[in-house]
């Protein structure tokens, strides 16, 4: 991982979690930062179980920061080494691993205006909307730079749909899938 620097080359900043969602955001800036010429900052970020007020009020919780950093560092080589193959982006830049909620720290580093801020914005149901903030929604609102929001995938849909087939055990039909992603023509 690469110390985070201001330097004046123009940045592509993208916010990688390794959900699907993040894995297609990671992708097209690297495709930007390419087109671009600019620097491909790859940023994943973490915070403790229950947030930062919880772990100052446990001092037990500070033996466990190394663990938890370890852990999202691990979490973006992983998504690193997903996308292209190597733990490398072969871009200029670095990733980089902070510590802060997702959306404020994504806002915060791609703060000039020659930025530019990619996200990927999953497909999230009612519940998590409402139980869990939206990252792509705090950076749309609260970023000074350009930003690109990254839908999912189609594909994502149909997995998505299987899992839950799977999950429920009920008989996953190929031609459901098919004629869902208009592979096949209805009625056959």
């Amino acid at each position: 991982m690469s110390e985070y620097q201001e330097s004046a080359a123009a940045r592509v900043l993208v916010g990688v979690s390794g959900s699907p969602g993040s894995l297609a955001a990671l992708g097209r800036a690297a495709v930007e930062a390419r087109l671009r010429g600019a620097e491909l900052w790859p940023v994943t970020a973490w915070e403790p179980p229950e947030g930062d007020l919880a772990a100052r009020r446990f001092p037990a919780s500070a033996a466990l920061v190394p663990e938890w950093e370890r852990l999202a560092r691990e979490r973006l080589l992983d998504a690193l080494r997903a996308v292209f193959g190597d733990a490398s982006t072969g871009l200029p830049g670095g990733a980089l691993v902070t510590r802060g909620a997702p959306g404020p720290a994504l806002v915060r580093l791609a703060g000039r205006d020659t930025d530019l801020l990619v996200i990927g914005t999953g497909g999230r149901g009612r519940l998590r909307r409402a139980l869990w903030p939206s990252v792509s929604r705090h950076c749309l609102a609260h970023a000074t730079c350009p930003v690109l929001a990254v839908p999912p995938s189609p594909l994502h849909a149909a997995l998505t749909h299987a899992h839950r087939r799977n999950a429920l055990r009920l008989r996953l039909d190929s031609g459901d899938v098919e004629r869902e992603l208009g592979v096949v023509p209805p009625g056959v």
